[in-house]
Protein backbone atom coordinates (compact mmCIF):
# COMPACT_ATOMS: atom_id res chain seq x y z
CA UNK A 1 0.00 0.00 0.00
CA UNK A 2 1.30 3.39 -0.81
CA UNK A 3 2.53 5.40 1.66
CA UNK A 4 1.40 8.51 1.11
CA UNK A 5 -2.33 7.22 0.63
CA UNK A 6 -2.70 5.88 4.29
CA UNK A 7 -0.47 9.03 5.60
CA UNK A 8 -3.61 11.09 3.65
CA UNK A 9 -6.42 8.93 5.09
CA UNK A 10 -4.96 9.20 8.31
CA UNK A 11 -4.77 13.12 8.51
CA UNK A 12 -8.40 13.04 7.26
CA UNK A 13 -10.16 11.04 10.13
CA UNK A 14 -7.18 11.75 12.66
CA UNK A 15 -10.36 10.09 15.27
CA UNK A 16 -9.37 6.68 13.76
CA UNK A 17 -6.77 4.25 14.92
CA UNK A 18 -4.64 2.30 12.70
CA UNK A 19 -3.07 -0.85 13.59
CA UNK A 20 -1.33 -3.59 11.06
CA UNK A 21 -2.98 -7.08 11.49
CA UNK A 22 -3.92 -10.54 9.63
CA UNK A 23 -6.41 -8.96 7.55
CA UNK A 24 -8.17 -6.06 7.26
CA UNK A 25 -10.93 -5.70 9.81
CA UNK A 26 -12.76 -2.50 11.54
CA UNK A 27 -12.69 -2.85 15.72
CA UNK A 28 -15.57 -0.64 16.93
CA UNK A 29 -15.35 1.58 17.43
CA UNK A 30 -12.08 3.70 16.04
CA UNK A 31 -10.06 0.67 14.99
CA UNK A 32 -9.19 0.00 11.61
CA UNK A 33 -7.08 -2.93 11.11
CA UNK A 34 -4.39 -2.88 7.79
CA UNK A 35 -4.03 -6.34 6.39
CA UNK A 36 -1.07 -7.23 4.59
CA UNK A 37 -0.60 -5.59 1.02
CA UNK A 38 -2.56 -6.82 -2.13
CA UNK A 39 -3.89 -5.49 -5.08
CA UNK A 40 -7.16 -3.91 -3.13
CA UNK A 41 -5.25 -2.65 -0.34
CA UNK A 42 -6.64 0.72 -0.81
CA UNK A 43 -10.28 0.13 -1.32
CA UNK A 44 -10.43 -2.34 1.75
CA UNK A 45 -8.89 0.36 3.84
CA UNK A 46 -11.64 2.75 2.67
CA UNK A 47 -13.92 -0.19 3.11
CA UNK A 48 -13.34 -0.47 6.74
CA UNK A 49 -13.22 3.06 7.25
CA UNK A 50 -16.91 3.54 5.90
CA UNK A 51 -17.64 1.35 8.77
CA UNK A 52 -16.07 3.64 11.18
CA UNK A 53 -17.49 6.71 9.24
CA UNK A 54 -20.85 4.82 9.43
CA UNK A 55 -20.83 4.09 12.91
CA UNK A 56 -21.52 0.35 12.70
CA UNK A 57 -20.73 -1.27 16.23
CA UNK A 58 -23.01 -4.91 15.95
CA UNK A 59 -25.97 -6.10 14.93
CA UNK A 60 -29.03 -8.44 15.85
CA UNK A 61 -29.77 -9.76 13.20
CA UNK A 62 -28.05 -11.48 10.53
CA UNK A 63 -29.37 -9.53 7.29
CA UNK A 64 -27.97 -5.82 9.22
CA UNK A 65 -24.39 -7.75 8.85
CA UNK A 66 -25.24 -7.88 5.05
CA UNK A 67 -26.95 -4.75 5.13
CA UNK A 68 -23.77 -2.73 6.77
CA UNK A 69 -21.83 -4.51 4.34
CA UNK A 70 -23.40 -3.20 1.58
CA UNK A 71 -23.31 0.21 3.12
CA UNK A 72 -19.94 0.13 3.83
CA UNK A 73 -18.93 -0.53 0.45
CA UNK A 74 -21.40 2.19 -1.05
CA UNK A 75 -19.60 4.51 0.99
CA UNK A 76 -15.97 3.11 0.00
CA UNK A 77 -17.11 3.49 -3.57
CA UNK A 78 -17.59 7.58 -2.68
CA UNK A 79 -14.33 7.81 -0.63
CA UNK A 80 -12.44 6.04 -3.12
CA UNK A 81 -13.50 8.86 -6.14
CA UNK A 82 -11.69 11.25 -3.30
CA UNK A 83 -8.69 9.39 -3.15
CA UNK A 84 -8.52 8.36 -6.34
CA UNK A 85 -8.40 4.48 -5.72
CA UNK A 86 -9.69 2.27 -8.22
CA UNK A 87 -12.75 0.40 -7.62
CA UNK A 88 -12.94 -3.47 -8.97
CA UNK A 89 -17.09 -3.95 -8.90
CA UNK A 90 -16.53 -7.73 -9.62
CA UNK A 91 -13.76 -7.69 -6.31
CA UNK A 92 -17.17 -5.65 -4.17
CA UNK A 93 -19.58 -8.19 -5.53
CA UNK A 94 -17.23 -11.13 -4.10
CA UNK A 95 -16.77 -9.46 -1.16
CA UNK A 96 -20.71 -9.20 -0.63
CA UNK A 97 -21.03 -12.54 -1.99
CA UNK A 98 -19.34 -13.90 1.36
CA UNK A 99 -22.31 -12.71 3.55
CA UNK A 100 -24.56 -13.48 1.45
CA UNK A 101 -23.48 -17.37 0.97
CA UNK A 102 -23.21 -16.90 5.04
CA UNK A 103 -26.58 -15.56 5.16
CA UNK A 104 -28.18 -18.24 2.96
CA UNK A 105 -26.45 -21.10 4.44
CA UNK A 106 -27.52 -19.93 8.24
CA UNK A 107 -30.92 -19.41 7.64
CA UNK A 108 -31.15 -23.04 5.64
CA UNK A 109 -33.40 -25.13 7.96
CA UNK A 110 -31.19 -28.47 8.25
CA UNK A 111 -34.35 -30.72 8.42
CA UNK A 112 -35.92 -29.86 5.28
CA UNK A 113 -34.10 -27.30 3.25
CA UNK A 114 -36.48 -24.48 3.31
CA UNK A 115 -35.02 -21.02 4.43
CA UNK A 116 -35.69 -20.16 7.87
CA UNK A 117 -36.88 -16.39 9.37
CA UNK A 118 -35.17 -14.90 12.33
CA UNK A 119 -36.58 -13.48 14.92
CA UNK A 120 -35.61 -10.41 16.93
CA UNK A 121 -34.34 -12.32 19.70
CA UNK A 122 -31.94 -14.21 16.80
CA UNK A 123 -33.42 -17.12 17.09
CA UNK A 124 -34.06 -18.85 13.45
CA UNK A 125 -37.19 -20.63 12.63
CA UNK A 126 -38.82 -22.86 9.83
CA UNK A 127 -42.14 -22.38 8.76
CA UNK A 128 -42.77 -26.24 8.29
CA UNK A 129 -40.78 -27.79 10.73
CA UNK A 130 -41.04 -24.91 13.58
CA UNK A 131 -44.65 -25.78 14.46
Amino acid sequence: MDDDFIERVKLDFPELKFRNGKKYAFRPPKTIILGPPEPFSELFTLHEVSHAILGHKDFKMDVERLRMESEAWARARELAAKYRVEVDENLIQEQLDTYRDWLHKKSRCPICGLTRFQTPDSVYRCPKCDL
